[in-house]
């Protein structure tokens, strides 16, 4: 779930829908050859047998059928796109709050997410009843991710995620541990192929591997994504209902606490300020607001009475100076959706944003 290469997605894909009694056995479907279009870009995993091995690894700790598994981590082609896109950005690259935001924030996601909240304002509102999360928040990921599923990814989720589980950047600094993660997202994707009796070969998606409106990665689906309209089966690529009910029960999985503020306005008495210990957590809330305070942060009366930790966000901004503020475990919450407090910033104000030009056309 991270932002992504934007594109349309394809009227014709036939995308996997989960069932509601999703406990099913695994049922053996022959994979479809790709569409010659497909075949094009990437290079073949078929004739590599490091890939059919980990087929076969995969085949075995999921229970799959080892020959359908085969076939379709055969059909997975190697995308050196993908690979040179999780390369980490150079040492020195400056990060820059203003520039990041406008990406997301702008008029077209704002109208967007203005159409998308009133189309489906009963649903927000029976998900913030049932899991506590407010539509703002809800409609913020579902913007920040796909536009409100106007770019939900042109890559096949087969091919973005062999070619991770298989050829991660090794310079990338966490490069055994983010390969062992796509592993897992592999097996898991092709679990819930063959479970469905669906084509593994023909959804499309990230260059890392997410689907849908909110560009869930296959673990996400299986775990959190709900049925949220009762129609038996969940579709995160056009049912609206199921895509806020199923962010929503993700973040209600992860800790959102109903009603807690997600981050405070936040200044510094220069004298007693004590930066590199309040920054040196990150973004996870560790300071009670006593000892936050004694750091030398500033809060206003508000937070100053917040019950729980904070932690002090720093937001690069280029040659400027950086931007603050006091984040809160909910917060660090929506930085479970994608590590980042940039991206957890954009999420909040575009959500913010949409509800301000709800309430202005009133």
């Amino acid at each position: 779930m991270n932002p992504w290469i934007p594109a349309v997605l394809a009227a014709a894909l036939l995308p996997l829908a989960l069932p509601a009694d999703a406990a099913k056995k695994p049922r053996r479907q022959k994979v479809q050859a790709a569409a010659p279009a497909a075949r094009q870009p990437g290079i073949p995993y078929a004739g590599r047998a490091d890939a059919l091995a980990l087929a076969d690894e995969i085949a075995a700790s999921r229970g799959l059928d080892p020959a359908w598994t085969r076939e379709a981590v055969g059909q997975a082609r190697l995308l050196p796109t993908v690979v040179r896109l999780m390369q980490p950005p150079p040492p020195g690259t400056p990060k820059n709050w203003a520039v990041y935001r406008s990406r997301f924030i702008d008029p077209v996601r704002i109208q967007a997410g203005l159409r998308f909240w009133r189309d489906n304002r009963a649903t927000l509102a029976r998900a913030e009843q049932d899991y506590g999360v407010p539509p703002e928040i809800v409609v913020g990921i579902v913007g920040v991710e796909s536009i409100y599923g106007q770019q939900m990814g042109s890559f096949r989720v087969l091919d973005a995620l062999a070619t991770l589980a298989l050829d991660f950047p090794a310079a990338h600094p966490r490069a055994a541990e983010r390969q062992a993660y796509f592993r897992g997202e592999l097996a898991q994707f092709l679990a819930l192929a063959s479970q469905l009796g669906g084509d593994p070969v023909r959804p499309l998606g990230s260059y890392a591997g997410a689907m849908g409106m909110p560009q869930f990665m296959p673990t996400s689906w299986a775990r959190w994504a709900v049925d949220y309209d009762g129609d038996g089966r969940v579709d995160l690529w056009r049912n609206p209902a199921d895509v806020i009910g199923s962010v929503a029960h993700y973040f209600q999985a992860f800790g959102w606490k109903p009603g807690m503020p997600t981050h405070y306005a936040v200044d510094f008495d220069r004298e007693r300020l004590d930066l590199p210990s309040l920054l040196a957590p990150d973004i996870l809330p560790t300071f009670p607001v006593p000892a936050f305070l004694a750091k030398g942060a500033r809060l206003d009366e508000a937070a100053a009475r917040h019950e729980g930790p904070l932690a002090l966000v720093e937001l690069q901004n280029g040659e400027q100076p950086p931007s603050y503020v006091a984040g809160t475990e909910n917060f660090y919450v929506i930085t479970r959706y994608n590590w980042s407090s940039y991206y957890a910033m954009a999420v909040i104000e575009l959500g913010r944003e949409v509800r301000q030009a709800l309430e202005a056309a009133r």
